[in-house]
């Protein structure tokens, strides 16, 4: 049985495509128990296993770690000098800098001794090439070869038909490296009184087989706020922010890849949902994304990537992703994943990029719309063509290769949907929020579509309301029920068209969508405040009420950043104002525990019963969505007392 790597209490930087997983001291080993992360990371493919400091002349002990987030990282540790005194007289600071080309570590060695010393430091690289998809799985891969080499200060290797080359540098010392991928590198450091010395090394990593490089655009400029805690949450989430820019070779448009380790790249809803997030602070990432996807849109239908004419994708690798799941317990219908490089299997970013769209045209650039307008004519077709394959109105999802995501919402996993009584739900699926996405998107699509002039345009826009209209009224009459607490939207339709009753977060992603009648956003607005779906530090996935609840179920009790903040920028829309900050000072509470830096997702026990909130052990940071959810909390307690 394998298990994949825990990521809660590691040091993660980024700086697309480059990333860098350690301990919270600094060590690297992936060999080491529970560090199977480990290492040094170019896109999809592991390049460095460990990264091992150690001092043979004294003993080293770990005092501080200061992660700002973004690619540094500065590790604080003391030389042991008992001669000198109980006083630390010997510091050593390891500065470790992850830039989109480059991992350097600078150690710096500073003393308060009035006496010479020697100091004699090791440190341990292993090369590797082990795909991210078999690291997720539990795997550990082969190390990789470097040429021999003695008493070096510079070794080159690469691999993957030259697509990956690394090319290792050492400062002030030496290395030796031998044939199974390991290199130790060597440094003798006299300190004279009152003395500071550096040495260091660096690793540069290139990879042309990429399909994504590096934005090299200007960084992106955190928000002000007068609240202390706002503006930390807001300068760590955007250090993370613009080191998960990129873009693709020859395009100057950025988007955010969705996240670290395992989604290191392009994902329609993730990365729209991160765009949509900056989108009033800042629309340049929304309109590259939008571009991105565009250039990207279905062409035609293809089984196999799930691919439809106007759709947008879920997401690209490098290279097939396959993924053995059987032993996370996350899709009892398969036990393997197998995805082409290009994958349509979503049904929520079509309409996620309308959405978008209408956004961007929002903050006064209407002239994006009238640029992507053949793409939104495209996905507008697939919503009114291919989006509903029974003919109900609803938008539903079936994989039907066998081997695909058997969930294409963004409960991904394969046991997301459950009735009340923690039963799984049976495909085709129809998920409530996917419903208003798509009512949204299509009215919103009409009216850009009204600013164009194609001799099509009237017909469609016509045909886009039209449709709308019919999809909230029969929205109202299969999506409605009713429990002890009172009303509330089901989850969703099963294949059989029964109500998937359970009492879910995605009613909240219906907020501001239009679908919603003022007083049934009141009446999802009061269901979602209810302690069955509030911890205090956000709201869970699944009520507590639901037989298959459990506070560190992946989509089924945990609570996630960016669908807190979906739902309070939902309120914000639909003038819930009140009740917008109080969620969004739970999360910024939240945040305060995970050291101003928000992860992917937390454990959905009650906030008066932990505090910081309980990890999820394998939970992603920094995740795009959940780094931009800083932007919605800090609009939603503008004129909020926070205390």
């Amino acid at each position: 049985m394998v298990n994949q790597p825990f990521l809660s209490g590691r040091s993660a930087l980024v700086a697309a495509p480059l990333q860098a997983w350690s301990q919270l001291d600094g060590q690297a080993d992936a060999s080491a128990p529970h560090g199977g992360i480990d290492g040094v990371h170019c896109g999809d493919e592991r390049v460095l296993s460990a990264m091992v400091l150690g001092c043979t002349s004294h003993e080293m002990e770990h005092v501080n770690t200061s992660e700002p987030g973004g690619g540094s990282a500065t590790y604080g540790h003391v030389l042991r000098t008992p001669e000198l005194g109980v006083d630390p007289a010997l510091v050593l600071t390891r500065h470790r800098e992850v830039t989109t080309t480059r991992v350097r570590e600078r150690l710096v060695l500073t003393t308060a001794a009035t006496s010479e010393q020697v100091v004699e430091l090791r440190a341990t690289l292993r090369a590797d090439s082990t795909s991210m998809m078999s690291l997720k799985g539990g795997e550990q891969g082969p190390a990789a070869s470097v040429p021999v080499a003695n008493h070096a200060e510079e070794l080159t290797w690469g691999w993957r038909d030259e697509g990956t080359r690394c090319r290792l540098t050492v400062q002030g010392g030496t290395l030796h490296s031998s044939a199974d991928g390991v290199v130790e590198l060597s440094w003798t450091v006299p300190m004279a009184a009152r003395d500071e010395r550096e040495v260091g090394w660096a690793l540069e990593v290139s990879d042309a087989s990429l399909p994504f490089v590096a934005d090299d655009s200007a960084p992106l400029l955190a928000p002000t706020s007068t609240d202390p805690r706002v503006r930390q949450l807001l300068d760590t989430s955007f250090r993370d922010i613009n080191g998960l820019r990129m873009r693709r070779p020859g395009s100057s448009d950025p988007f955010l890849a969705a996240g670290a380790p395992w989604y290191f790249t392009l994902f329609g809803r993730d990365s729209l949902i991160a765009a949509r997030n900056l989108v009033t602070h800042d629309a340049s990432i929304a309109i590259g994304t939008l571009r991105t996807l565009a250039a990207l849109q279905g062409r035609t239908i293809d089984r196999e990537s799930a691919e439809q004419p106007g759709k947008i994708l879920h997401e690209v690798r490098k290279q097939t992703l396959e993924l053995d799941v059987s032993h996370q317990g996350q899709d009892p219908a398969g036990s393997a994943i197998s995805l082409p490089p290009i994958y349509y299997g979503t049904i929520d970013a079509t309409p996620l990029w309308v959405m978008l769209l209408a956004d961007v045209a929002a903050t006064g650039r209407t002239d994006v719309a009238a640029e992507l307008a053949e793409p939104l004519r495209a996905a507008l077709g697939w919503l009114l063509d291919h989006a509903d394959a029974d003919g109900d109105a609803f938008l539903e999802y079936v994989d039907e290769t066998g081997h695909g995501l058997a969930n294409q919402g963004w409960k991904d996993s394969g046991d997301s949907v459950r009735f009340a009584d923690g039963s799984l739900a049976s495909a085709p699926v129809a998920l409530c929020e996917v419903q208003g996405y798509a009512h949204a998107a299509l009215v919103l699509g009409a009216d850009l579509v009204d600013g164009l002039a194609g001799s099509d345009d009237a017909a469609l826009a016509t045909r886009c309301r039209e449709q709308a209209s019919v999809l909230a009224d029969r929205f109202r009459e299969s999506f409605w029920t009713r429990d002890e607490l009172g009303r509330y939207p089901v989850l969703a339709l099963d294949g059989a068209k029964q109500q998937v009753d359970g009492v879910a977060s995605n009613m909240g992603h219906l907020l501001g969508t239009g679908i919603l009648t003022h007083d049934e956003a009141a009446t999802v607005v009061r269901r979602l405040m209810d302690p069955t779906m509030r911890s205090g530090h956000g709201i869970r996935t699944l009520s507590t009420t639901n037989a298959g609840y459990w506070p560190l179920g992946y989509h089924v009790g945990s609570v996630w950043a960016h669908d807190t903040a979906f739902i309070v920028d939902g309120m914000l829309r639909e003038g819930f104002v009140d009740e917008a900050a109080e969620l969004a000072s739970e999360l910024l509470r939240a945040a305060e525990g995970f050291g101003m830096r928000l992860p992917e997702l937390f454990s959905g026990l009650p906030a008066d019963e932990a505090f910081p909130p309980q990890p999820y052990p394998a939970s992603c940071h920094p995740q795009a969505w959940a780094a931009t959810s800083s932007v919605v909390i800090a609009r939603a307690l503008d004129g909020h007392s926070t205390d």
